[in-house]
């Protein structure tokens, strides 16, 4: 006996899927994801966005039911583009897929709206678990980042941070506000009056004092410890 499926069950069905749009800066990873996601049947890769601006976009376009993002992409960042997407559309879910399980980015992203944080290392039945439970309005963590979590609410501060970060000075605080809000070297130097090499100075005594190594980490930080907000950094 042969049965027929009729074009409206059919659309039923194709409807029913949760769809994804993906974003990450590498074509290979993407294409990975991808793969990893459609092979179970019940997730369809709507669009992908090789930045966050693009993700952005996408997401306004064909209104998925999860956005996957990577952190650290072109243009906008992932915690940006977080904000963003959760600010406009809040019915979308996100779901963080990511190398990076510093502190305060995982904070950072909670706090824009993340609905999951999953780590690259995750197996490919791990990432499509982790959409389905995003897809249900669930939170999920990877393991190594729900202890960090854990560590934050249980003890006041991140798993494995120093007793105290060193305070900034008012002029490094300065300098990293006018960096939180995109400014380069120069444009910082304008502002305060001072010479890009002085601005330099500044931000290697930041990174020192705080244990980091990039502009984005600093100014993360800086909003985790409450120096700045990220209000403050847009205005």
């Amino acid at each position: 006996m042969v049965y027929s499926v009729r074009e409206e069950d059919m659309a039923v069905k194709v409807k029913e899927k949760i769809r994804v749009v993906l974003a990450d800066d590498h074509a290979v990873v993407r294409k990975g994801i991808r793969e990893f996601l459609e092979e179970e049947g019940d997730i369809q890769v709507v669009g992908e966005a090789t930045n966050g601006k693009e993700a952005i976009e996408q997401v306004a376009e064909l209104r998925p039911d999860v956005a996957v993002l990577d952190i650290r992409m072109p243009v906008i960042t992932g915690i940006e583009a977080t904000r963003r997407i959760k600010a406009q559309y809040p019915e979308v879910k996100v779901l963080v897929l990511t190398a990076y399980d510093d502190d305060p980015y995982i904070f950072a992203l909670l706090k824009a709206g993340a609905s999951g944080y999953i780590l690259k290392t995750a197996g490919s039945s791990e990432l499509v678990q982790a959409v389905r439970t995003v897809h249900r309005g669930e939170l999920v963590l990877d393991p190594a980042v729900a202890q960090k979590v854990v560590a934050q609410l249980t003890t006041g501060r991140p798993a494995g941070a120093q007793e105290m970060v060193e305070a900034l000075t008012d002029r490094e605080i300065e300098v990293l506000r006018l960096v939180a809000k995109g400014l380069i070297n120069k444009a910082v130097g304008r502002e305060l009056s001072i010479s890009d090499r002085t601005v330099q100075g500044h931000l290697a005594n930041i990174f020192g004092k705080l244990g980091v190594g990039t502009r984005t980490e600093a100014v993360l930080m800086a909003v985790q410890q409450g120096w700045i907000v990220l209000e403050e950094a847009r205005d």
